[in-house]
């Protein structure tokens, strides 16, 4: 009968098959947003139909829809407008790189960057707010550094936030000083809000057109489904408009900001409780980065003995903030990165919920960096998730000397986590990095090469193929609670999943790979024009 039918068709395909990823040669048949059937290639005939669209792979690789289980969302959209910093080897550079900018702007206006590393500097050392006065006297600079966790501003942005050699360091942040005790620019996690809130905020137009920024770019990666970190209330309004409007094209699972949660419970209560956008949680801060020495180490760093990072909250305070946002029935997402704070959080967890209700809610640590073997044991205990971001073991190249040659071996420990029963998704954590996620998946299997300092001291924590796709697929539709629905190429599943441009037949394929076509809902929602057969 014509209504069994399908509306699309694809034909000789590689597939990665169901939750397992076992690779299938065959064909999909899609109708009314759903996989309706997988399998064999001639058994698909009876569902081509007149109107039926037919795709011939040719042998391309086709995967699930790829989840990003940690993005900024909104925040990606509007760096794409900020400089890029990513690649500056220097202060001088990035100097240069202002300049140009405020050649472009009236006097006044903000000027705002993201992505330095001074790790990668010549100069050897953090910038300041004299490195960068003279190229822009008359316009405010904020720069965030490539974590999120540290921003450099120049003496007018300062000035603007009231922030002078009196000004005491807010809770939760850090105003570097120089020796006379005046603010060298730098500031640290919760100081950098200081000057960000005297930075015009965006239009709710202006933050639809960064979501649609953000969402234009995951699709051309792959990225299908993603889970929204941090979000502020203005962000949840901007993306409800957009999925109003007909123009959401992803699925968006929600994690709120904690300042504002009950403001979004009261604001929104369940009427965002979709299939395309859903709040699931709260995202919690529990320390900071390894790149500003803020993340809180049972032990002091190994390139800079006097500090050890910076706790937000003892396990007292973290414990009832936990049951807090549990008792309203919230998913918790808490970035945890140094050991301490990965024992804090499963501290604060073990007494607040328990193993039953952490397994139960799928209560999360975002990040989990660090976790030497008794927090793996603990955490496999209490069964939960750990989000992880494998685009850091190429961009954390400087870890060993940070860390020292034996902490480094229990970091980013992919193969551990699996092999202790921890369920282990994977993020991009965008705009820290870029949403990549098959340089994700490279890197969860290569650890970057031996080329890529991480790999020398944790190769043995590289994973296999299928089990770094299921890391952005099934695994992370696990941790947003939708594995019944997307995650994996099954029938009765949504019919969200990607064509590669090629066959993927060795590991080292994925750095050239690109997404040929992206499938959202039954959709194309994306195509890249290629040439020839793969």
């Amino acid at each position: 009968m014509e209504k069994n039918y399908a509306d699309i068709v694809i034909l000789r395909a590689d597939i990665f098959y169901g939750p397992s990823m076992h690779r299938l040669y065959g064909a999909i048949a899609i109708k009314g947003g759903k996989i309706i059937y997988v399998g064999e290639g001639e058994a698909v005939e009876p569902y081509i139909y007149r109107d039926t669209f037919v795709i011939d792979a040719l042998g391309r690789t086709v995967l699930p829809g790829l989840i990003d289980s940690h993005i900024h969302l909104i925040p990606y959209g509007l760096s794409m407008q900020y400089i890029d910093l990513r690649n500056v080897d220097s202060i001088d550079s990035m100097k240069e790189l202002i300049r140009k900018e405020v050649s472009k702007r009236r006097p006044g206006e903000w000027i705002i960057g993201r992505g330095w590393d001074q790790e990668r500097f010549k100069e050897g050392r953090y910038p300041n707010r004299h490195d960068i006065d003279h190229v822009a006297p008359r316009n405010p600079v904020l720069l965030i550094r490539i974590c999120g966790h540290i921003a450099l501003a120049n003496t007018l942005a300062l000035k603007m936030a009231g922030i002078d050699q009196d000004t005491k360091d807010p809770p939760g942040g850090i105003i570097d000083r120089d020796s006379d005790g005046y603010p060298t620019g730098i500031l640290k996690e919760n100081a950098i809000e200081l000057v960000r809130r005297v930075i015009p905020r965006p239009t709710h137009r202006e933050l639809m057109d960064a979501a649609e920024r953000a969402i234009n770019k995951c699709l051309e990666k792959g990225v299908t489904s993603v889970h929204f970190m941090s979000a502020l209330p203005e962000e949840i309004e901007a993306l409800n408009s957009l999925h109003k409007s007909g123009r959401l094209k992803i699925r968006v699972r929600i994690y709120v900001d904690q300042r504002f949660y009950r403001d979004v419970l009261e604001r929104f209560g369940r009427s965002l409780d979709g299939e395309w956008i859903r709040i699931n949680g709260v995202k919690i801060f529990a320390d900071g980065s390894f790149g500003g020495r803020t993340a809180a180490l049972r032990e002091p760093y190994s390139d800079k003995r006097d500090t050890s990072g910076k706790l937000i909250y003892t396990t007292d305070e973290l414990c009832a903030l936990i049951d807090e946002v549990a008792s309203n029935g919230m998913q918790l997402a808490i970035h945890g990165i140094g050991d301490l704070a990965i024992e804090t959080i499963l501290s604060a967890m073990e007494r607040a919920l328990g193993p039953k209700n952490t397994r139960q809610y799928r209560h999360r640590i975002e990040h989990g960096s660090l976790m030497p073997p008794d927090l793996v044991e603990k955490a496999s205990k209490l069964g939960v998730v750990i989000s992880t971001q494998p685009g850091f073991i190429k961009a954390d190249f400087w870890l060993p000397e940070r860390l020292g040659v034996e902490r480094v071996k229990h970091v980013y420990n992919f193969r551990t986590l699996l092999n202790n029963g921890i369920m282990l998704c994977a993020g991009s954590d965008a705009p820290v990095d870029e949403a990549e996620p098959l340089i994700g998946i490279y890197l969860a299997v290569s650890r970057g090469g031996p080329s890529n300092k991480l790999y020398r001291f944790s190769k043995s924590e590289s994973v296999g193929l299928s089990d770094a796709i299921k890391m952005y697929s099934i695994n992370a539709a696990y941790a947003g609670h939708d594995e019944d629905k997307i995650g994996s190429i099954e029938q009765g599943k949504y019919a969200d999943l990607i064509i590669l441009d090629r066959r993927i037949s060795d590991i080292e394929d994925l750095l050239d790979a690109r997404v040929w076509m992206t499938i959202v809902d039954g959709k194309i929602v994306y195509e890249r024009l290629i040439r020839g057969n793969p």
